[in-house]
């Protein structure tokens, strides 16, 4: 997989290009890569784009649903419920992603990289 075509699956599931995303899908460009420059899923970011179709063809073809999207700070439920994506999320629940308030995370990126320092930071 080079990165220009997972770059390129990326913005064909936020700009609902089905035809060009399922061409990536069935190319094996991985659907739960985050590349480092992006630091978001495919299916968190078209989730959030309200792409309902594109979420459904990425989890058809092996998005994981409970995978955290590590820019957006998100859960793929999170983002559905976020976006009000009902289909979405109640088919996430439906392959075991957890309702999100049952979630506990311990932060995300800048809160690994500052630990208990991100307060003071943040001031």
């Amino acid at each position: 997989m080079s990165g220009g075509d997972w770059k390129e699956l990326f913005h064909a599931a936020c700009e609902g290009h089905i035809e060009l995303l399922r061409y990536h899908v069935k190319n094996d460009v991985d659907v739960n890569y985050a590349h480092p420059e992006f630091l978001s899923t495919p299916l968190v970011a078209c989730i959030l784009a309200r792409q309902e179709a594109s979420a459904h063809l990425l989890l058809d073809h092996g998005a994981n649903p409970v995978l955290h999207s590590e820019f957006d700070g998100l859960t793929p439920v999170e983002a559905a419920r976020q976006a009000g994506l009902v289909r979405v999320e109640e088919r996430l629940r439906a392959m075991g992603a957890p309702d999100p308030a049952d979630v506990q995370r311990a932060g995300g990126w800048l809160q690994r990289v500052l630990g208990d320092r991100l307060p003071w930071y943040l001031r």
